[in-house]
C-alpha cells in the first residue's frame, strides 16, 4: 500500500510537472506569436517596405500595357483588399504603344543590347540594317552617331527633339544615340502620345559600349541593327482605385505611378512601398477621414492613367483637404566616387505647395531632401495634381544613378533608407486627419 501509495505519488507529482511544462510551452508559443504578430504589424520597418520592394521586383519589366504592369496592379489590388479598402479597376486605354520585342546593335563582332527610341517610324517597327558609321560629313544611307548630353531630366524636351530632327534631316538610314547618365547605361525619356515618330530608326544604347562603336569607326566596319517589334493600338492598362472612410471626415487622396521603362526598381518601388505602409496603418488604426488611394499606369508616355483620374474618380478639389504623392526615386542609395554609399542619394526633393511648408518642415525633419515649393508649376505627376486645382499637396521625387536605365534593380535602396521616408509620410499624413485644415497655413 505504501509503495502504491508512494507510486502514485511519483505519478501525480509526474503529472503536475508535466502539466506545468506544457502550461509554460504554451505561454512561451503564445508569447513567440504574439511578439511575431506584433512584428508583423509593423508595416513601417524597413524589413517590410522592402518586401514590398522585393516583390514589385519581381515581375519584371513594367513598362504600360507589359505582363509586369498587369501583374502589378493585381498586386497592388490585392494588399488593399486586404488591408480592408474597398477597390476597383480604371481601364486607362492609351491610343497606342510599341512593343519591343529584342533589339541589339552589332559592331567589329560584339553585339550590345539596344532599345529603339520612342517612338521608332511606324513602317520600321521591326527592321535589320548594316550600313557604316559615321559621325559627320555625308551621312547619307548610314548610321549616324548621335550624344545627347546628361541634363537630369526625365522628359522628352525640345533641345531633344530638335538634336534628333537636326540629325535625322541629314538623311541617314539609322541614328545610333547614346545619352548620358551617371550609369553610362541606356537611358530613356518620358514621352507623350502626342509626339510623332522619328522619321528614322532611332536606336539608344549605353554609353559603357563606347569603346566598341570608336573602333568600328575607325576601321570603317559596318555597324548593324537587328530589331523585332510591333505597335498595339488602344492599349489597355489599369489604375487601382483604394477607397476607405466614405462620409467619415475630410478627404485625403494619395496617388503613386506604377509604370516607367524597364524594371523601375527604385525609381518606383519605395514610392509603391510608401503607398502600401500607408494604406495599412490607416486602415488597421481606422483613421477618422475618408481616403482615396490611386495607383496610376501609363506614367511614360504621357501620365495618362493620372490625366484619367483626375478627369473621372478624383474628389474634386474643394472636397479634398490634401494630396499626398509618392513619386520616383524617393529612397535610393548615392553614390560618390563611382562607389555606392550607405546614404540616400541627395538628388530627392519634397515637393509641396506653400502651404505645406510648415507641416512637411515638421513632419520630415529626419529625412534629407530638398525642398520644392510650387508656386507656378510642379514636376511628375503632381505638376498635374496642382493644374487641376489641388490647393494642399505634398510628396517627394527625385533620381538616382540607374534611374530610366535598365540597371535599376533591388540594390539601389535598402532597409536602413526606406523606413525613414514612410515613417514621415504617415506622420505628415496623421497629423493632416489630426489638424484638418489646420495643418495648412
Amino acid at each position: 500500500m505504501t509503495a502504491a501509495a508512494e507510486g502514485g505519488n511519483c505519478a501525480s507529482k509526474s503529472n503536475d510537472t508535466g502539466a506545468t511544462h506544457m502550461r509554460l510551452v504554451f505561454i512561451g508559443a503564445m508569447v513567440v506569436l504574439m511578439v511575431g504578430q506584433a512584428a508583423a504589424k509593423d508595416v513601417l520597418s524597413g524589413a517590410s517596405l522592402y518586401e514590398d520592394v522585393a516583390r514589385y521586383a519581381s515581375f519584371g519589366l513594367h513598362r504600360f500595357g507589359s505582363t509586369g504592369d498587369h501583374a502589378t496592379a493585381d498586386w497592388i489590388a490585392g494588399e488593399m483588399k486586404q488591408a480592408g479598402f474597398d477597390v476597383s479597376f480604371q481601364p486607362v486605354v492609351l491610343g497606342r504603344q510599341y512593343v519591343v520585342e529584342q533589339a541589339s546593335a552589332e559592331a567589329v563582332g560584339t553585339i550590345v543590347e539596344a532599345t529603339p527610341f520612342w517612338w521608332p517610324p511606324e513602317d520600321r517597327a521591326s527592321f535589320h540594317l548594316s550600313a557604316p558609321l559615321a559621325r559627320d560629313g555625308d551621312v547619307a544611307g548610314k548610321i549616324l552617331w548621335l550624344e545627347l548630353p546628361f541634363d537630369r531630366g526625365a522628359y522628352l524636351g525640345p533641345a531633344h527633339r530638335a538634336a534628333i530632327a537636326e540629325a535625322a534631316a541629314k538623311k541617314p538610314a539609322a541614328i545610333l544615340l547614346m545619352i548620358g547618365n551617371p550609369a553610362d547605361d541606356r537611358f530613356a525619356y518620358n514621352v507623350t502620345q502626342e509626339d510623332a515618330p522619328w522619321p528614322v530608326p532611332v536606336i539608344v544604347v549605353g554609353a559603357r559600349s563606347k569603346a566598341t562603336f570608336e573602333r568600328a569607326l575607325a576601321d570603317g566596319a559596318a555597324v548593324s541593327f537587328d530589331v523585332k517589334g510591333h505597335y498595339e493600338r488602344d492599349v489597355t492598362g489599369r489604375n487601382v482605385i483604394a477607397e476607405t472612410g466614405a462620409g467619415r471626415g475630410p478627404t485625403v487622396v494619395v496617388s503613386t505611378p506604377m509604370t516607367g521603362w524597364y524594371s523601375c526598381v527604385c525609381e518606383r518601388g519605395p514610392g509603391i512601398a510608401n503607398f502600401l505602409a500607408l494604406a495599412r496603418t490607416v486602415a488597421a488604426e481606422k483613421w477618422p477621414a475618408h481616403f482615396v488611394f490611386v495607383a496610376t499606369a501609363g506614367h511614360e508616355i504621357g501620365h495618362g492613367g493620372m490625366e484619367l483620374f483626375l478627369k473621372h474618380g478624383a474628389p474634386a478639389p474643394k472636397d479634398t483637404l490634401a494630396w499626398i504623392h509618392f513619386g520616383s526615386s524617393n529612397a535610393c542609395y548615392g553614390f560618390a566616387e563611382g562607389a555606392r554609399t550607405d546614404r540616400p542619394e541627395e538628388e530627392r526633393y519634397l515637393v509641396l505647395s506653400k502651404s505645406a511648408v510648415a507641416l512637411t518642415d515638421e513632419a520630415f525633419a529626419k529625412v534629407a531632401a530638398k525642398r520644392l515649393v510650387t508656386e507656378k508649376q510642379a514636376v511628375g505627376e503632381l505638376r498635374d495634381v496642382h493644374a487641376a486645382g489641388y490647393a494642399n499637396f505634398l510628396g517627394m521625387a527625385g533620381r538616382h544613378r540607374t534611374f530610366h536605365t535598365p540597371s535599376d534593380d533591388l540594390a539601389a535602396t535598402g532597409p536602413e533608407i526606406l523606413e525613414p521616408v514612410a515613417r514621415a509620410f504617415v506622420d505628415a499624413a496623421r497629423k493632416i486627419v489630426e489638424r484638418g485644415d489646420a495643418a495648412f497655413r
